[in-house]
């Protein structure tokens, strides 16, 4: 049978049809490819194209050759021998056998010796072949004769096992021959081994209990000598001759006696210690609201010690719950034999004395009161969260800075995060209003320093738990101090320095924030608040110089860890330092705003007089002077200077050692020197030795600049090419070059058209192949659809038809 003729579509026909001049002439067939620019006298063959013909002609052409061989893809239709040598005519047969057995030994070794280990090489254990042994060819022995092995004879072996007639006939002819008497039956000869077999096993058993009486005789004897050998000594002797035990020996013995570390309790999560939390305070404050109300409160059995983790029971506290270690004493061990079993029966009566309950003792009408007058002065366990900052004061109005401090904490733990939905908006509202109150407590007069001291720990907790809530609050008060020096400074053109609470503020920023960052959303802007203060802040009383002494050293302290360079911060110090100066003609050195180098305000630390030195003593700069400082008489007043003086000196000695890495180290601290040695060398005598060690090490630091000079060597020139000229003809093409650069930019050329084009050819062959490949599958599917359809018919109708038989049978 041939095959169905190839379908043709519409546009085959029309093609077919239509003759070529029709074609060329139908302005939807012709493509015309534009020129960028026409040339006189050349000859385009490729100004007229026509797309549709091409492609046609290209996609038969395909289907063709390239069809054909996807179909007979994998399709074999001849045998091929494809075995080595068959078609080679100078190999002889007995070569290509040999060389056919070689390849195939060599495959087979691949495949199924890989993991082999020295399979020829033969394994032996005292001489014998392993593979010999596992053949479990050993004859196992009776339990009779497990002692005495192989004591078979030859004959009764091979009279039992072998048929007994070839052995028993060559030694019967044996005999004959060596005697001439007469050959003995088969019965005799079987009687025979059985006697000779009974008689070696009855030889056998003598000698085994022979053996057995030399064993015990030999046994006796030996403890007979060794009686004699051992020489007895007295009791008394004994106790004299007995070796003190080492304190190395005594130190394990103690050890054995000492509790053992107990197994603790599984790590809990942070929600279910907060919840244990809230519940202890919960129940203590039950306990006080009854003995508020006159209520006896049950005491519950004492509560189990609770042992962590990294508890190792190591002594370190001791209660009086505490079992006492037993400590072993020489001679303890030997007379007091019982002494663990009284020591159980004394814990035994303790605890049952302790299980027991106790009378209760009933309270007078005096106790009682006394009891709910004591429950009243104590503080409540459990508090709600202000919603409000005046809820906060008057929950804090009228406590100790313990009391204040203790009930923050009480009132962070009952009402934590994990214990209500919306507990973490409450404590962030908590946090913004600690900060306030810690502001309106750095106003006050006095300032309560020490309560803001013990209320900073509760503060630093609730920054851990919401850090980003705490960042918006910080950033809020640095930026609202920021605007207002701004406004400040737009309108007056200077401004004061910061109060008291935006100082301990900046002081609770390092606290609470890392101030190491490169960049961080609050230490940075708290940063430049320090140094715009420092810069545009005007030095006007010695309130001011304190304030301005209490930013450098939070300046020192912000750049600790970093040793980032704070010019504002080293100014700020020689304008200090400028102020103590007395002689001001020739300083040596410049003086930079907010200081000047003479004026009203630029002797505020010259000493009044020279006798203040002598009874001024070292003491810190307190901060409340940064709000109110009371100097009435001139001693106060140089009292105070001489302690600025030494802040100031204490700082430059600090940032000595800051920047003591910084190339431009000399540079910097050249005024500082100049200071020092020159203009303040004999003024302030207490602080001598300090500034004495500063300009020791300002002037150790070796100098690791050198001057810029020019090089006294002429300059060496650039390295110049000839160029290269190059005749260039009227259409682009060059020319001067030889016959061979010629050809190889032709060849070239040519291998990058023909590179394209096999390239783009390829491309159109794995289209059509994928398209060739999608009509198969969508033929497939067409064809199992069809199928599946005429199953689901002749399934219909013969469900039909059961349905009407079944109606019929009805």
């Amino acid at each position: 049978m041939g095959k169905a003729p190839k379908k043709r579509s519409l546009a085959d026909k029309v093609r077919k049809t239509k003759t070529t001049s029709e074609i060329k002439n139908n302005p939807f067939e012709v493509k015309i490819n534009r020129k960028k620019f026409d040339v006189l006298g050349r000859k385009s063959k490729h100004d007229v194209g026509l797309p549709g013909v091409s492609r046609s002609k290209a996609v038969n052409k395909r289907k063709e050759t390239l069809l054909k061989e996807y179909k007979q893809k994998n399709r074999c239709s001849k045998f091929i021998d494809r075995r080595f040598g068959e078609y080679d005519t100078k190999m002889a047969p007995e070569d290509k056998i040999l060389q056919r057995f070689t390849m195939e030994r060599q495959r087979v070794h691949e495949k199924k010796d890989v993991y082999n280990l020295n399979e020829e090489e033969e394994l032996t254990h005292y001489g014998q072949s392993l593979a010999e042994m596992e053949k479990f060819n050993d004859v196992v022995n009776s339990d009779d004769e497990s002692e005495e092995k192989g004591l078979l004879s030859a004959e009764l072996t091979a009279s039992h096992f072998g048929g007994g007639g070839g052995l028993l006939r060559k030694k019967a002819l044996g005999e004959e021959e060596e005697g001439g008497q007469r050959a003995k039956s088969r019965q005799e000869l079987i009687e025979e081994l059985i006697q000779k077999s009974k008689q070696e096993k009855r030889e056998r058993q003598v000698q085994r209990e022979e053996a057995q009486e030399l064993t015990e005789k030999l046994d006796q004897d030996w403890k007979n000598i060794q009686s004699l050998m051992v020489k007895k000594t007295p009791k008394a002797d004994k106790q004299e001759e007995k070796p003190k035990l080492e304190e190395y020996d005594m130190m394990v013995r103690e050890l054995g006696f000492e509790m053992k570390a107990q197994p603790s309790e599984k790590m809990k999560t942070p929600e279910e210690l907060a919840k244990e939390e809230r519940e202890k305070l919960q129940k203590l404050e039950a306990d006080r609201l009854r003995r508020m109300m006159g209520e006896e409160v049950v005491e519950g059995a004492q509560s189990q010690i609770h042992f962590s983790a990294d508890d190792l029971n190591d002594g370190f506290v001791l209660d009086k719950h505490d079992k006492k270690t037993l400590a072993y004493q020489e001679g303890s061990g030997e007379d007091d034999g019982h002494s663990d079993l009284e020591s159980e029966q004394e814990s035994e009566n303790e605890e049952e004395e302790e299980a027991s309950p106790k009378p209760k003792k009933t309270l007078s009408k005096e106790e009682v009161k006394a009891q709910q007058e004591a429950a009243k002065a104590e503080l409540p366990y459990t508090f709600a969260a202000p919603e409000s900052y005046n809820d906060l004061k008057d929950m804090l109005r009228g406590h100790t800075s313990d009391n204040q401090r203790l009930i923050v904490a009480r009132t962070q733990k009952s009402n934590h995060p994990s214990l209500a939905v919306g507990n973490k908006l409450k404590l962030q509202k908590l946090f913004g209003f600690l900060l306030e109150y810690i502001g309106e407590l750095a106003t006050r007069s006095p300032p309560e320093l020490s309560t803001i001291d013990k209320l900073i720990p509760e503060v630093y907790a609730l920054c851990q738990m919401f850090p980003d809530a705490a960042c918006k609050a910080m950033q809020s008060i640095l930026g609202d101090a920021a605007h207002s020096m701004e406004e400040t400074l737009e309108v007056k053109g200077h401004a004061a320095f910061p109060t008291l609470d935006m100082l301990i503020y900046l002081k609770v920023t390092a606290l609470l924030f890392p101030t190491s960052d490169f960049r961080h959303p609050v230490t940075t802007p708290a940063l430049l608040f320090i140094s715009q203060a420092l810069t545009k802040c005007p030095v006007r009383s010695l309130q001011d110089l304190t304030s301005g002494l209490v930013l450098c050293s939070l300046g020192v302290e912000y750049v600790s860890f970093s040793k980032r360079f704070l010019p504002e911060l080293i100014n700020f110090l020689v304008g200090t330092l400028h102020l103590a100066v007395q002689d001001k003609a020739s300083l040596g050195y410049i003086v930079v705003p907010p200081f000047r180098a003479s004026g009203k305000y630029s002797d505020l630390l010259v000493l009044s007089s020279s006798e203040s030195c002598r009874s001024w003593s070292k003491k810190s700069l307190p901060l409340s002077a940064t709000q109110q400082l009371d100097l009435e008489n001139n001693p106060d007043r140089d009292t105070h200077r001489l302690t600025c003086l030494s802040t100031c000196l204490d700082l430059v000695k600090r940032c000595c050692l800051l920047y003591k890495d910084l190339p431009s180290f000399t540079h910097i601290f050249q005024p500082i020197r100049t200071l020092l040695s020159k203009h303040l060398s004999t003024q302030t005598l207490p602080l001598q030795e300090l500034s004495s060690e500063i300009v020791e090490a300002i002037s150790s630091m070796p100098v690791t600049q050198s001057a810029l000079v020019f090089d006294k060597r002429k300059p060496i020139p650039l390295k110049l090419l000839t160029p290269k000229i190059v005749e260039v003809l009227d259409y682009g093409k060059k020319r001067g070059s030889t016959r061979e650069e010629r050809e190889k930019e032709r060849l070239k050329h040519k291998y990058k058209r023909e590179f394209k084009g096999a390239l783009r050819e390829i491309r159109k062959d794995s289209r059509f192949l994928a398209r060739e490949k999608l009509n198969e599958v969508m033929n497939r599917d067409a064809e199992r659809k069809r199928k599946v359809k005429e199953l689901m018919g002749s399934l219909a109708t013969q469900e039909g038809e059961w349905k009407s038989l079944k109606r019929k049978k009805k």
